[in-house]
């Protein structure tokens, strides 16, 4: 799994933990709908800390929380 993946699992991991929609997410981060979907339907490949940082401040946790998951525990060689 890549980095990216691994943002978008997480992502939706979270917001079926809390029962929430990518709309109610986008709304809740100050993040415009289109770029949450980009996000999670993989069109963006490289999301920024500064957006990861809005959802998690959507989303009632830290960027430490976010990343504390198995999920990246064993990610992909970025470069090869």
């Amino acid at each position: 799994m890549n980095i990216s993946q691994a943002v978008i699992k997480r992502i939706l991991e979270l917001c079926k933990e809390r029962n929430l929609t990518i709309n109610a997410l986008s709304n809740i981060s100050g993040i415009t709908q289109s770029t949450v979907n980009d996000i999670v339907n993989g069109k963006t490949y490289n999301t920024g800390i500064a957006t990861i940082k809005k959802l998690c401040d959507g989303l009632g946790i830290s960027v430490r929380e976010f990343f504390d998951c198995d999920l990246f525990s064993n990610l992909e060689q970025g470069i090869k």
